[in-house]
């Protein structure tokens, strides 16, 4: 019976030393695994930051470009307008017309009566 008990206490010592050791393993490598995990997230923060900051400053980059491009558009559509030529309407085009016949005819009547005036 004494021997039972020597050779299942051996056993028993055995086994709460090997649960022990194996204990001491998993506890060191969950602290192994936090500590990284701890690293991760600091990293992980900065990152954020870093982006969050980076996002700001191309946002702002995009807004002032776009306000460019918005600006070259317009001076664009505007030098077009200029440039393109516009059919002048007809009536304009009829009065101007009128107005240089009768400026020509009343050149004409004027060179006329001086040519009288001169052969008289």
């Amino acid at each position: 019976c004494e021997s039972d008990f020597s050779k299942d206490l051996a056993e028993i010592v055995s086994v709460e030393e090997t649960a022990a050791a194996s204990y001491e393993e998993e506890t060191k490598e969950n602290e192994i695994e936090t500590k990284t995990k701890e690293q991760d997230v600091k990293y992980k923060t900065k990152e954020a930051a870093s982006l969050d900051k980076s996002s700001g400053e191309l946002s702002s980059d995009r807004t002032t470009v776009q306000a460019e491009l918005d600006a070259i558009l317009e001076y664009d559509a505007k030098i077009k307008e200029e440039c393109i030529a516009k059919a002048e309407p007809y009536a304009e085009r009829k009065g101007r017309r009128e107005a240089e016949i009768a400026g020509l005819k009343e050149a004409l009547t004027v060179l006329e009566n001086e040519t009288a005036l001169v052969q008289k």
